[in-house]
Parts: C-alpha cells; structure tokens; sequence
C-alpha cells in the first residue's frame, strides 16, 4: 500500500454497490480509472501528476488489490474475472458497460455541481465515453480503450456504449461544445484503429486523437507491440512521445474544467 500513501481511502456507495477511492489533491475534479490488473504504482503516479498539476483525483479501485505491483498473475486473474463479471462489457457489440452507472454517480459526488474530467485506460478506456452522457462530465479522455476485445472487424469498430447512449454523445459534441480526446499506440492490436476512425465518423472534429507512431523503424523505437500510453509503457522524458500525450492530457482537462475556460 504505500503506493498510496498521502491518499485519502474512502467508501462510495451506489445502488447497492460500494467501492474504495482514494482521493487527493486540491481544485477541479478528476476521476481515473486504472488498468488491468488493478489500481497499481503506473496508474497512482499519472494521478499524482494531476494532483501536482492542480486538479483533484478521485481514483476507484475496480478490481484486484489497490498499490499492488503489476505481475503476469495478477494480470491474467483480473482479465478473467473482468471477462466473465456482468459489470464489464468486454464482449458485448452495442452495450455501454453496467459499471459506468456507478461511475458517472461518482463523478457526480466528486463535481459536488461543478464539470469533471475522467480517464479510463485499456479495460476502462471506454468508460469515460460512456460517462459523458451525463452532463457533468465535460473532459473524457480514452487512452487505449480494449473494450469490447477486437475479436472481429464488428468488435474492433464498436464503441462500447448502446446505439442511445452514443446519439446523447452527438447531441452533446453538436449542441454543447463537448470533445473526446483518445489515446493510442498507432500499431496496438488491443486499442484498434478501426475504433478511433469510427470514433471521427461519429463525433466528427469533437474527437481529437493522439496516435503515438509504434511502426517499425518509427524515431523513439516504440515497440509495435506498445499498449499502456500513460503507465506500463511511459517515459517520463520530455521529447517522448508518451510525455508528450500525457502533457496534452493534462492540458485537455485545464481547457475544459477551469473556470474561466
């Protein structure tokens, strides 16, 4: 646990459902969503660079053991339980992901009536898509959303919300001024390109995509098999791309959720 040490561990409770966050930091509010396996050291520290940047984060632990390191174990487990739990839509086309009800409800709490960012990554990189459909949420950022699994053309081009949810999200980006930004290595089987093109095809000039060059031969010698943009897989150097991504995250949620934006 001393990952998280100088978090605040609480209790939130929703339809039945009660879950651990920790929270920390001062300002606007933001909700990240880890990665499988679990709510682990990469994931704690991008927090951190959002509490260190000026914003309030809010961080749910949604499987596995929280400040736990990664291992092949604990991956492996948290996949398989993640693939059979009617919480995660993991192989469903046209299903927004039950667990966003409980997500957006925090993201409610955590606004306490202001806007609020959130950031899902691979498992979750969706879900804060689906969370916009509340008008609270006004920054979502996907970083290499997985879900559902690319197991065909179909899959790889779904977005992981229902046909409703994704015409309220049009609404939104058409009437309201709302932006997606999403995140990706540009060769990632698991974070298809089929999804982000559908994504433009859906959203139009409302989603703004970062596509880290991950082909043979590319300048940063990014392995094409480079998946995790803002944890497993991110240098913390300022001519890397990755610390690049992260910068204009960061940027993407000061644009959105500051007051006088």
């Amino acid at each position: 646990m001393n990952a998280l040490e100088g978090w605040e561990r609480r209790d939130f409770a929703h339809e039945g459902a009660s879950r651990e966050v920790y929270v920390r930091g001062e300002g606007p509010a933001v909700v990240v969503m880890h990665e499988v396996p679990n709510l682990h050291p990469g994931v704690i520290r991008f927090g951190q660079r959002l509490v260190d940047e000026g914003f309030r984060v809010w961080m749910p632990s949604l499987m596995g053991v929280p400040g736990r390191p990664v291992s092949v174990r604990t991956s492996l487990r948290s996949i398989g339980r993640a693939c059979v739990s009617r919480e995660f839509a993991t192989w469903a086309l046209g299903r927004t992901s039950p667990i966003t009800v409980w997500l957006r409800a925090l993201a409610r709490h955590a606004g306490e009536g202001r806007p609020v960012g959130a950031i899902g990554m691979c498992l979750t990189g969706g879900f804060a898509l689906a969370m916009a459909v509340d008008d609270v949420l006004a920054a979502p950022v996907l970083s290499q959303p997985s879900v559902p699994f690319a197991l065909s053309p179909w899959h790889a081009r779904d977005l992981g919300v229902s046909d409703e949810d994704l015409g309220t999200l049009r609404r939104r980006c058409a009437d309201e001024g709302l932006c997606v930004l999403g995140l990706r290595f540009s060769m990632d089987a698991m974070a298809p390109g089929a999804r982000f093109r559908r994504l433009r095809e859906e959203l139009g000039d409302a989603f703004l995509a970062v596509e880290i060059d991950s082909s043979l031969g590319n300048p940063h010698g990014i392995p094409p098999w480079h998946h995790s943009v803002l944890a497993h897989h991110y240098v913390d150097r300022p001519d890397h791309p990755t610390r690049q991504a992260e910068d204009r995250v960061v940027a993407f949620f000061r644009e959105r959720l500051t007051a006088d934006r």
